[in-house]
């Protein structure tokens, strides 16, 4: 069969959690759910978790981990999942932001960065930036 072809693809679950958020639901009765494709790590329910950037870092517990509608004790790397938070208002929590494992990573405002632009004939731009 065609399994027998292609390998699994290896996933980072050695490393800390890590989790950008693609979108974010509010569900009654339950709370805010946030869903996204983890990157790396493993979440399971009860675990501690930091949702960094756009705003301040904020510290909350995975209360359940979703995948097509099945509750599952945890949420492995490469999968689409959703994470539901505890006392966490839908409000509080946007795309862009990311789940990750407290301590794990820092927000950043400001890097430097060298760019090597392609000039016309190399076939990149055809009119300055500025």
């Amino acid at each position: 069969t065609l399994d027998e072809y292609i390998p699994e693809p290896e996933r980072a679950v050695d490393q800390p959690f890590l989790m950008p958020i693609e979108d974010v639901f509010s569900i009654s009765g339950r709370g805010t759910v946030v869903t996204g494709r983890v990157e790396r790590g493993v979440l399971k329910t009860g675990d501690e978790i930091e949702i960094v950037g756009i705003r301040e870092t904020t510290s909350t517990t995975c209360t359940g981990v979703e995948m097509f509608r099945k509750l599952l004790d945890e949420g492995r790397a490469g999968e689409n999942i959703g994470a539901l938070l505890r006392g966490t208002k839908r409000d509080e929590v946007e795309r862009g932001q990311v789940l990750a494992k407290p301590g794990s990573i820092t927000p950043h405002t400001k890097f430097q960065a060298e760019v090597y632009v392609l000039s016309k004939d190399e076939g990149g731009r055809h009119t300055p930036f500025f």
